[in-house]
């Protein structure tokens, strides 16, 4: 018995206006129809894919196959909530999806398929501006309460400096005042710029090529720079120079982490940064929808940030390395939320992903 959606162009062309993925296979696990919203989702077509394996399309996703054979084996309909699946192309999808055996000989399956990727991201995305809000708090609070003590030790120190005649005496008022000049600039830099931004069209790609070759002369040549432009994308409006100061602070901290494979065995891959950059349409950054937007990527092939630490990065005196005042993220994330952006990290051993989204309109 054919499909009656294939078929009937009533039906077939309200599956095709569905922004969910419809998708019917076979009793041997070979497709049968694939909508469009499908074929957008696996990265293929009807026409390539009619006949063959979901496997083709569908690679390491053990336990969804298993759903489908038990549906065809029972004659059940199942339902997995926030399900990975992992496609041919190496592409990771989180989904929501339904299995239905359709009462046919033999039997059919019918799949519906919902990613869930966007609502995860919004909603990872509402709670990284919560935690980025709640730490400004803190931070510009206890800024305030070191201060103030601050001034008035340092101004002790140095009355006490012109009562004294003995130099050996002087020298340890002379510390205090050092330490508290560098707390205070501790302090400083936890607040991040304090200047207004000053805006005007930049292109991304200049503030990328200049943070490159920063590094490259830092490196001295040690580590290899790998560059995948979007060509197409229009000049944003930034404050440059604070732009360079973020993805300086990302890329220094790349460069770091790369120069870690080093470390080891002689077949060890170079250390190796990628800048990527892509146009994005119809975005959501934080809780505002843009016409279009940016993604840039700043990879390395670092060891990888460990699970524990990477919910924390981006909090003021968080770092990874003992030598590292964990100050350089949060003031990149202080940046970018200036500009309406945000910053996300991804990481697993052998690769790390900070993925920096930013608006592309005027005075967004």
């Amino acid at each position: 018995m054919a499909f009656a959606p294939a078929t009937n162009d009533g039906y077939k062309s309200i599956l095709d206006s569905l922004t969910t993925a419809v998708l019917v296979l076979e009793d041997n696990l070979r497709i049968r129809y694939l909508n469009p919203a499908a074929e957008s989702l696996f990265e293929t077509s009807l026409t390539r894919s009619q006949g063959h394996p979901f496997r083709e399309i569908l690679a390491a996703s053990e336990d969804a196959l298993k759903t489908l054979d038990a549906a065809l084996k029972n004659g059940q309909a199942y339902t997995r909530r926030e399900a990975e699946f992992v496609l041919t192309s190496g592409a990771r999808l989180t989904v929501d999806y339904s299995v239905t055996p359709i009462s046919l000989e033999p039997t059919e399956l019918l799949i519906e398929i919902q990613p869930r990727d966007r609502l995860l991201r919004i909603s990872r995305e509402e709670d990284l501006i919560s935690q980025q809000e709640t730490s400004r708090i803190l931070v510009r609070g206890m800024a305030h309460e070191i201060k103030n003590p601050l001034g008035g030790i340092r101004g002790a120190a140095q009355l006490l400096d012109r009562e004294l005649n003995d130099e050996d005496q002087r020298e340890y008022t002379r510390v205090i005042i050092d330490e508290a000049d560098r707390l205070r600039s501790l302090v400083d830099r936890m607040l991040g710029p304090n200047k207004a931004l000053k805006f005007a069209p930049t292109n991304i790609h200049e503030v990328l090529e200049r943070v490159r070759t920063l590094l490259e002369a830092e490196s001295k040549g040690r580590v290899t720079f790998q560059r995948d432009y979007d060509p197409s994308l229009p000049e944003l409006w930034a404050d440059k120079e604070q732009l360079i100061q973020a993805f300086l602070n990302i890329a220094r901290n790349a460069m770091e982490a790369a120069f870690e494979n080093q470390t080891g065995a002689s077949n060890e891959e170079p250390p190796t940064i990628m800048f990527r950059t892509r146009a994005l349409r119809q975005f959501t950054i934080g809780h505002k929808r843009y016409r279009l937007a940016c993604r840039v990527d700043v990879i390395d092939n670092g060891p990888g940030i460990p699970p524990d630490l990477l919910q924390n990065i981006f909090y003021p005196m968080i770092s990874g390395r003992a030598s590292g005042t964990g100050l350089g993220l949060s003031i990149t994330q202080s940046i970018i939320g200036q500009h309406h952006g945000l910053v996300e990290c991804e990481s697993e051993p052998g690769k790390t992903d900070f993925i920096i989204f930013l608006p592309l309109e005027e005075n967004p």
